[in-house]
């Protein structure tokens, strides 16, 4: 997609990218083929031990999954992100924790799997940051149903090739994206791709 105005780029598949954001800027994720998970975290820029946290919008929100409108925060309940647009059928997670090697070992996959905790991480890296911790992710695009039960089940994304997500940030932030690698379950539909990202500065 082109959108005047703002910095884009392609994220490939399996691997993560870090962004710094001014407060009113805004950056979105594009879901190019419309199977793609992309795993989500935002940090203050002032201090990486203050990060969104999925405990702490849930609770602020009372609700398991954002809706247009709704406003994420951190560990120290201030507002880091807000969720602006959604043309996706809106199905996205906040309680799965974000793929690693001892899960991928877990699963019977190849020793040294791509995995979102080594993309955050190297993601960090390349801007010279140092990871403080893994906070549980929003995951964009994720389908997890929640059964009468409380049983989880993980299934195909239900957004379209196109459908985007695009948030604003509340404060000084770094936001990391990954392109989860996810390819053992049907998390990705068994098929990991790339997504597009881009950044629209704040003008006002």
């Amino acid at each position: 997609m082109t959108l005047a105005g703002t910095w884009q780029t392609i994220l490939p598949a399996r691997t993560g990218l870090a962004v710094r954001l001014s407060r009113g800027d805004a950056v979105g994720v594009v879901n190019t083929y419309g199977s793609q998970v992309v795993d989500t975290w935002a940090f203050s820029a002032g201090d990486m031990g203050e990060f969104m946290s999925m405990d702490h919008s849930r609770t602020a929100l009372m609700r398991l999954i954002p809706a247009v409108g709704d406003t994420l925060v951190t560990n120290r309940r201030r507002a880091i992100l807000s969720l602006v647009a959604d043309t996706s059928p809106g199905v996205h997670d906040t309680l799965i924790a974000a793929c690693d090697s001892a899960r991928y070992a877990q699963l019977g996959g190849d020793p040294g799997h791509e995995n979102c905790s080594d993309n955050l991480g190297m993601a960090l890296a390349a801007l010279g940051l140092a990871r403080v911790a893994t906070p549980a992710p929003l995951n964009l695009f994720m389908n997890v149903a929640v059964g009468p039960a409380g049983a989880l089940e993980m299934r195909a994304p239900v957004s379209a090739p196109g459908d985007r997500v695009e948030l604003r940030a509340e404060m000084d932030a770094v936001v990391v994206f990954s392109a989860c690698p996810q390819d053992i379950m049907p998390v990705n539909n068994f098929f990991p791709t790339s997504v597009e990202l881009y950044v629209r500065p704040h003008t006002g």
